[in-house]
């Protein structure tokens, strides 16, 4: 069998369902299911499975996105995060309460920016104190709970500056119609924060979305709830947080702390 053919019905029967029909993300996902199969998986074994689906999807007559198949590499990086002290340093840097709430948002709901700049003010349920994360590229709709420190800024919020349809609008308009912030906007805001926190850390919009989900793991939720919070399809990419976290059983310390009886 052509190692193209051999490729489809391995997605397919992984799947259960035409491989056509798959979106890049759940390729991306097989081809990790892939690589934990074996304890040490060659470099030849990926680019061979990576060149046949590329061929595959060429006979398929797929579009070119579809055919720039990533190479899929373990692990080797943690994400920085920051630790509780920092986030409140950050959280209180900005100058205007828009900023102040984006920037909490992204922490307290565990955010993508782009998921930020999407936010409909019908999004936001203050009585049941949640919010609702509609679904992009393929991945699943979600809710995530609503801090009350959220609830009372954002309340604050849009009763001062009344914006219009998404909770954070830009400031260019497109014909008069209000237009959502971009994520250019948010990584702005980060940068004007940042020299505002007492941290020699290098931290990104993204750092935000890593300390809430290590933080909420050592705060003692399991890891198929925060799973669930942070959209992740597969549970093996949350996984990865329970190597930064310091909770349960798993507490790390040093033998210097017991060393001296302290």
């Amino acid at each position: 069998m052509n190692n193209y053919l051999r490729c489809l019905a391995h997605l397919a029967i992984y799947y259960k369902c035409s491989p056509e029909l798959l979106t890049e993300e759940q390729i991306n996902d097989y081809l990790f299911h892939c690589q934990n199969l074996h304890k040490t998986p060659s470099e030849s074994f990926f680019k061979h499975t990576i060149y046949g689906l590329r061929a595959a999807y060429k006979v398929l007559g797929m579009d070119k996105k579809r055919i720039q198949l990533p190479q899929i590499e373990r692990q080797k990086d943690l994400p920085i995060v920051l630790n509780k002290k920092e986030v409140r340093e950050l959280l209180n840097a900005p100058k205007y309460l828009k900023h102040r709430l984006m920037l909490a948002l992204l922490y307290g709901c565990g955010l993508r920016s782009y998921e930020l700049c999407n936010l409909l003010q019908s999004d936001v349920d203050f009585e049941r104190k949640m919010v609702f994360i509609r679904k992009q590229k393929e991945k699943t709709d979600r809710y995530v709970p609503l801090s009350v420190h959220l609830i009372r800024g954002l309340k604050k919020y849009f009763k001062t500056e009344h914006p219009i349809k998404y909770i954070f609008n830009s400031q260019v308009t497109k014909g008069g119609i209000a237009q959502a912030f971009t994520p250019v906007g948010i990584q702005w805001v980060i940068k004007e924060s940042r020299s505002k926190v007492n941290t020699k850390k290098k931290f990104t919009t993204h750092t935000l979305r890593h300390s809430y989900a290590t933080h909420l793991l050592e705060d003692g939720l399991n890891i198929r709830s925060l799973k669930e919070l942070l959209g992740h399809a597969r549970i093996e990419t949350t996984i990865m947080y329970l190597h930064v976290s310091n909770t349960g059983s798993s507490v790390k310390f040093s033998p210097l702390d017991t060393l001296f009886g302290s």
